[in-house]
């Protein structure tokens, strides 16, 4: 049995932060959440210098005994894309990033995690917290200082002990291998999701969600609406056997969301071992020599037909993939605005040149300047579905949760007092009615 992953990525900047510091990566063997500390130059830089130096191991198959070893080597591979980062531009000195990453090999998944982000596992309808947090505030708990409780309001529980920082310090992430079971799901977190909404509602939305791109974007919402001040990433993945559970297929292309999604660094990371640091490429004497023996030789003869033949093969093939890429636009939903209404959108909240590449096809009726301001943000073409049912389900349970239905309050019965002049019942005795007569 060969196990795979259906997997989903989100993440937004929050209500109270201006850029995003996180970064999350999701592919068919790794998953990722990075999140640059808060606070210090370049969290964005750094999170995208961990994805970037990660996001390679997710293109091959890796042994069980590679795979721990390969994940290892990785990290500590960032953690060195910081430090060269830093030095090229001493702006950036003092930034750092967590680290929570799972890597698939057949049917285990090894683990490396450095900081306070997290990873839970559902399994069987217990969700578990598989990481330990990096913080001052875990250690007095371990150290049985203070309780669990007390820590979810204490003073310091951000202050996190352990990162990938551009220090050239030796910090070994917590590694691990665990078994991967069909049914299995995995979230990995920032703490802008994990440090404001209750694991009781996180469990009931990882329990009761089908799909992992549900039960991301819900995370997400809940997060905002419990006013997260911090960035929130989620990446939520399935573990399905493809044979046993045809009808949901397992995802294959790759997410990259937060600050990698705009930016990867390249320029800060390191060069290859051979390249000069100037970026220029080397030529010794023998290759000048060459390119004079190259300028002595006669010049080929030419053959325009080739030419043409060349432009006409390119321009086919360029205009069947922007067909095809529009078929595929049209297949896809999502849930945003139109004539003041939350509604569902048929394509993708892109445009290309002058076409249009999305338009509304369902009207919920429901106008969104009744919404809560940080819901009607979430309207933005970041609630994604694979059906118009499906998205109108979504923009449906955004509605409910937004606009809880009041409970009627009960009407009181009105009192009925006799009147003095009301005749006697029908139902009365008549021998009452006799005596009464007789008198």
């Amino acid at each position: 049995m060969t196990l795979a992953l259906r997997y989903a990525a989100r993440s937004d900047v929050g209500l109270v932060r201006q850029n995003n510091q996180d970064s999350a990566y999701a592919g068919p063997n790794l998953l990722v959440v990075a999140d640059g500390m808060g606070g210090h130059a370049g969290g964005d830089i750094a999170s995208s210098l961990a994805i970037a130096a990660l996001a390679p191991l997710d293109e091959s198959e890796h042994g069980p005994q590679e795979a721990l070893a390969d994940l290892e080597r990785t990290v500590e591979q960032a953690r060195q894309d910081l430090v060269h980062a830093s030095e090229v531009d001493p702006d950036l000195a003092g930034m750092g990033t967590t680290v929570t990453a799972l890597l698939r090999s057949g049917n285990t998944l090894a683990m490396a995690h450095l900081g306070d982000s997290r990873a839970y596992l559902l399994r069987d309808g217990a969700l578990n917290q598989v990481t330990v947090d990096h913080t001052f505030v875990q250690h007095l708990v371990d150290t049985g200082r203070i309780s669990p409780d007390e820590a979810e309001t204490h003073p310091q529980r951000n202050v996190v002990m352990r990162v990938l920082g551009d220090f050239d310090v030796d910090l070994t992430p917590d590694m691990s291998v665990r078994e991967a079971r069909p049914g299995d799901r995995w979230l990995l977190c920032s703490d802008g999701l994990s440090g404001f909404v209750p694991i009781e509602q996180i469990t009931q939305v990882l329990a009761e969600c089908e799909s992992p791109d549900e039960a991301a974007d819900l995370l997400v919402t809940l997060a905002m609406t419990a006013g997260s001040t911090d960035n929130i990433t989620v990446v939520v993945a399935d573990v399905v056997d493809p044979d046993a559970d045809e009808a949901s297929p397992v995802s294959t292309s790759t997410q990259v969301v937060g600050a990698a999604a705009s930016e990867m660094a390249p320029e800060l990371a390191r060069p290859a071992p051979d390249a000069p640091e100037d970026g220029s490429r080397r030529r010794d004497d023998d290759e000048e020599e060459d390119d004079e023996d190259d300028d002595a030789r006669p010049a080929p003869k030419r053959r325009p037909w080739i030419g043409v033949l060349v432009v006409l093969v390119v321009l086919g093939g360029l205009g069947y993939g922007a067909w095809w890429a529009y078929g595929w636009t049209q297949e896809q939903f999502y849930v945003g605005v139109a004539d003041g209404q939350v509604a569902v959108y048929q394509g993708i909240p892109q445009d290309a040149g002058p076409l249009t590449l999305s338009q509304p096809v369902r009207l919920t009726g429901t106008p969104v300047d009744e919404l809560p301001a940080y819901w009607s943000e979430r309207l933005d073409g970041t609630i994604r579905a694979t059906s118009e049912a499906e998205a109108l389900e979504r923009a449906e349970r955004l509605i409910d949760e937004a606009l809880p239905t009041p409970t009627p309050s009960p009407t009181p019965e009105p009192s009925v007092s006799p009147s003095p002049s009301a005749s006697p019942a029908s139902g009365s005795d008549p021998a009452a009615q006799d005596e009464g007569a007789e008198a």
